[in-house]
C-alpha cells in the first residue's frame, strides 16, 4: 500500500471563498480526497485509513515539543537569488504564501517532556525542502547553538535535495552542515535525525545520515538519486522496496522505524537516556 501522498496545491490560498477552492490532499492509501487543514489537524494522517501525508514543519513542532516551549531562531532569514536565476524570486514569494514559511527549515530550542533540546524541522511544502544557502546556514546556526549551549540536537529531514536555482552555493551547504555537526559531535553531544518522506539528494549525502541515532518514519523514500534515475543508469530493475525506510533498516543504514504517533515518546526516551537534565 502506498503510504505517502502528494498534495494538490492551490494558488492564492489566502482567498478561499468556496469549499471546492480549499486545498485538497489525495490519499494514496484509500484513494479518498480530503481538505488539507483537516488532515494536518490529525497529525497529517488520513482519518480514513491512517496513511501518512507530508507534514508541515510548524505542525510537526506542535506535535513533538511541549506546548509553549518552542522558541524559534532566525525566523526571518530568506533566500536572495545569488545567481539571478530566472523566475526564482517569484517562485520564493509564491512558496512563502502557500507554505506560511520563510524558507525550507525552521530552527529553535524547545523541551520534549521536560528534556531540553535544539531542533530543526525541514518542510517539504516549501520548494520540496530543497537545500539552498539559507537552509544550510540555518542548520549550521542551530548546530553551533546546540554546541555552545551543550544541548542535544534533533533534525527532522525532508528534502528533494540541493536547490538548483542556487547552483554551487547550494552544494557548498553539504560540507558546511557536515563540519558544523562534526564539531557538535566532538563535544560528545547527542545528535538524532528523523528521516521523513522524502529525504533525498544532497541532504541525504550530508547531514541526514550523520546522526548518532537515525530514525525514520514508515515507508519514507530515502536515498540520493531517485529510483527511476538509478534504473536508467544501471539498466536493471531495482529490488522491491528499494530506498524505503524498511529496506534501509534491513541494510543497517538506519537504526529504527517509528510511527509518527510514537515519535514524541520515542524522542523523549532517547533524550532521557543520553542527556542530563
Amino acid at each position: 500500500m502506498k503510504l505517502f501522498s502528494e498534495s494538490i496545491e492551490v494558488e492564492n490560498a489566502a482567498e478561499r471563498p468556496k469549499d471546492d477552492a480549499l486545498e485538497k490532499l489525495h490519499c494514496g492509501g484509500c484513494g479518498k480526497d480530503m481538505i488539507a487543514d483537516i488532515a494536518h489537524a490529525n497529525d497529517s494522517t488520513c482519518p480514513y485509513c491512517g496513511a501518512l501525508f507530508r507534514q508541515p514543519a510548524y505542525k510537526r513542532i506542535e506535535m513533538i515539543v511541549d506546548s509553549g516551549s518552542f522558541i524559534e531562531i532566525e525566523r526571518e532569514a530568506e533566500s536572495k537569488d545569488p545567481l539571478s536565476f530566472p523566475g526564482y524570486k517569484t517562485k520564493i514569494a509564491s512558496e512563502k504564501t502557500k507554505s506560511n514559511m520563510q524558507e525550507g527549515v525552521i530552527i529553535g530550542k524547545a523541551t520534549i517532556k521536560g528534556q531540553r533540546t535544539a531542533i530543526a524541522v525541514m518542510d517539504s511544502y516549501f520548494m520540496m525542502g530543497s537545500m539552498g544557502t539559507v537552509v544550510g546556514e540555518k542548520i549550521v546556526i542551530i548546530a553551533g547553538f546546540a554546541t555552545m549551549n551543550r544541548l542535544p540536537l534533533i533534525i527532522f529531514c525532508a528534502s528533494g535535495g540541493a536547490r538548483m536555482q542556487e547552483g554551487i552555493h547550494s552544494l557548498l551547504q553539504m560540507s558546511r552542515t557536515t563540519i558544523a555537526l562534526a564539531r557538535h559531535s566532538e563535544q560528545k553531544l547527542l545528535h538524532v535525525n528523523v528521516l521523513t518522506h522524502p529525504t533525498t539528494g544532497g541532504v541525504t549525502a550530508s547531514f541526514a545520515m550523520q546522526g548518532d541515532i537515525i530514525i525514520a518514519e514508515p515507508k519514507s523514500l530515502i536515498g540520493f538519486a531517485g529510483p527511476r534515475v538509478i534504473e536508467q543508469t544501471v539498466k536493471d530493475k531495482l529490488p522491491e522496496g528499494f530506498q524505503t525506510s524498511e529496506y534501509l533498516l534491513g541494510k543497517g543504514l538506519i537504526d529504527r522505524i517509528v510511527d509518527r504517533k510514537d515519535l514524541r515518546d520515542t524522542l523523549a526516551e532517547i533524550l532521557g537516556l543520553h542527556c542530563k537534565r
